[in-house]
């Protein structure tokens, strides 16, 4: 009897954590496989599916108006997205900020070029708990996952104009088919 009360509150707080049902770091993710569907609902009110934008190679971008390493690549992102639009590049940035922070996030999101939405929870199915800021994710014109911000031993740097030529050029060179 004693052993099942200590082990109650041990197996609440692991669930709490995000070890009960999938682990904290769970995933669906592999690379030169489809990427998982995710669909962003920005701020002005539009739902935007991946799915919806086959023929384009998009960078899912995951971050948040406290994260300084976030407001840092956000407007390099931005800048980058803009001069390779007419390439087919779309980012979709996923703002992992509550409902309570809304106009910072707004604030944010208004001197950026591509659009913003609230995750609503730190889970993003198919990609896993968002445990590191920023961190993205580039599939191919083809729907399929290209690069994993999770497995880049150079992710916690961040993106570089250097790194998005060497990561996300190749694929706007690819013709879409």
């Amino acid at each position: 009897m004693p052993f099942k009360r200590l082990m109650l509150p041990l197996l609440a707080a692991l669930c709490l954590w995000g070890g009960c049902g999938r682990p904290a770091l769970a995933n669906d993710l592999v690379l030169g496989r489809p990427a998982p569907p995710i669909t962003l609902h920005s701020l002005d009110g539009r739902a935007i599916a991946l799915d919806s934008l086959r023929g384009r190679v998009v960078i899912l971008a995951f971050w948040a108006t406290w994260c300084a390493p976030c407001r840092q690549e956000l407007p390099l992102l931005s800048a980058y997205a803009a001069r390779h639009a007419a390439q087919g590049l779309t980012v979709l940035g996923f703002s992992l900020d509550g409902a309570d922070t809304l106009p910072a996030v707004r604030r944010q999101a208004a001197g950026l070029g591509f659009p913003v939405g609230l995750l609503g929870s730190a889970w993003a199915d198919g990609y896993g708990r968002m445990w590191r800021l920023p961190v993205s994710f580039v599939i191919d014109r083809h729907g399929v996952l290209r690069y994993d911000g999770w497995d880049d031993d150079d992710a916690e740097a961040g993106w570089t104009e250097q790194r998005l030529n060497r990561i996300v050029g190749p694929l706007l060179e690819s013709a879409a088919r």
